[in-house]
């Protein structure tokens, strides 16, 4: 096996059992694009607050976004939801562009407009998955849920998962980045697992002002649908 660390702690890596990606012509579900994952494995360290997943991702994107959040009457932020573009690297799998594309990205979000301008900033030609954003809860009717939806990219009404936080711990890079976390599928046949990691950015400052307006913070993160 030969591992590629997403960090530059090396918290999480995906193995490969091959070098790099193998490509093939025939896009299906089960794989993003071009590039083979059937031999990729995110894997964790023993004793981490997150398992690692059992089998193959069918999809690794790079989400690039903002979490929201409002202010409580006790002066402090809560989180509201997040919206995010993702984009397809599966194909950057077991490269160096690979283990820091999140740095990277996070540095020229910060000095963007739009998501969507990010890959193009980075001379990168990689397409949009797809969108993350948050829904009303489907099973209670109320509260949020996060949705992946991929369905316009791969041409499917069913290429899209809601999802439901079953594990999560803090980044390893520190304070300022969101947590990583493992949700698992409530709805929808895009995956039955998604996994979020290498998080950059999207924490909201300590404090608030009661009544003060909603905010957004930029992040990235790498997202594993398995």
């Amino acid at each position: 096996m030969l591992g590629f660390s997403l960090l530059a702690l090396p918290s999480v890596v995906y193995a490969l059992a091959m070098p790099s990606p193998n490509l093939h012509n025939s896009p299906q579900r089960s794989s993003s694009c071009s590039c083979d994952l059937s031999g990729a494995r995110l894997v964790f360290p023993d004793g981490s607050a997150i398992a690692s997943p059992s089998g193959a991702p069918s999809f690794i994107g790079l989400g690039i976004g903002a979490q929201n959040y409002t202010c409580t009457t006790d002066g402090v932020y809560s989180n509201i939801g997040a919206v995010a573009k993702i984009f397809d690297i599966s194909c950057l799998l077991g490269t160096l562009l690979f283990d820091h594309i999140q740095d990277l990205a996070i540095a020229a979000w910060q000095h963007a407009q739009n998501a969507e301008s990010v890959p193009s900033k980075l001379c990168l030609g990689i397409r949009v998955l797809g969108d993350h954003f948050f829904i009303t809860n489907p099973v209670t009717g109320s509260g949020i849920s996060p949705k992946w939806d991929f369905t316009a990219s791969l041409h499917d009404s069913e290429a899209f998962v809601v999802a439901a936080k079953s594990g999560s711990m803090p980044a390893p890079t520190g304070s300022s980045d969101i947590d990583w976390l493992v949700l698992d599928r409530v709805l929808g046949s895009l995956a039955t697992q998604v996994y979020r990691v290498d998080t950059r950015g999207g924490q909201p400052p300590a404090k608030c002002t009661s009544g003060s307006a909603p905010i957004t913070v930029k992040y990235t993160a790498k997202y594993c649908e398995c």
